[in-house]
């Protein structure tokens, strides 16, 4: 069962992601919970320790969706199994529930100018990076924790483009193919075990360049 505690941390990310940052008080997460007002200031007296809060809680629920994955890989997958699993993950931070991703954008600005949040961000970074090289390793695949935090970085930066930028500007660039995308975005942070395009799942390099690795230098995955 939810804690009142995370009950308010798991309003305060949805009000981040309707209302942004500056939308971000205790009265708007006492409506979004339905609690009365000056609820949330007694859990958290400060904006600093409301966004805090925030950030950690998001980062828990990361963590726990990495132990989920570990437990859950099946021994023997391969890299084109492990490659479709970013044309899903791209599909559901921009298309099925972009909560979790327009609230992440917002502690990322915050967390500019706010220690608390850039150390919870950094703890998230470095869980995800670390899952994503064991699944590629456990697929046979030469990824280290760099390449899994490039294909991180990259994919966070992609899903903010797809929901930020008009469709037209999307096309005219080639990004309006999410599918091709979260592969492309594969192939082009993780190294190949046997340089087979079967191996990396197919697909175009983000940029739309076939082949190869991207020219940055190779990543690992948001």
């Amino acid at each position: 069962m939810t804690s009142r505690r995370d009950l308010l941390c798991d309003c305060a990310i949805s009000v981040l992601a309707a209302e942004g940052g500056r939308g971000l008080t205790h009265r708007a997460v006492d409506r979004a919970a339905g609690v009365p007002q000056g609820t949330t200031k007694n859990y958290f007296p400060s904006r600093d320790a409301l966004l805090g809060a925030a950030a950690a809680r998001m980062t828990a629920l990361h963590t726990a969706a990495v132990r989920r994955l570990r437990e859950t890989t099946p021994a023997g997958i391969s890299p084109a199994e492990v490659a479709q699993l970013y044309p899903a993950l791209l599909r559901r931070a921009v298309v099925d529930d972009p909560t979790q991703l327009l609230a992440m954008v917002e502690l990322y600005l915050e967390a500019v100018r706010r220690p608390g949040v850039r150390a919870a961000l950094g703890r998230m970074a470095v869980s995800n990076a670390q899952a994503g090289a064991g699944l590629h390793a456990a697929a046979g695949l030469p990824s280290t924790a760099r390449d899994a935090g490039l294909l991180d970085a990259y994919f966070l930066g992609v899903a903010v483009s797809l929901l930020a930028l008009p469709a037209e500007s999307l096309r005219e660039v080639g990004l309006d193919d999410a599918h091709a995308l979260g592969l492309g975005l594969f192939r082009a942070a993780v190294p190949s075990a046997d340089g087979d395009e079967a191996a990396h799942g197919g697909g175009d390099e983000p940029g739309g360049r076939r082949g190869g690795r991207a020219a940055a230098g190779g990543p690992g995955g948001r």
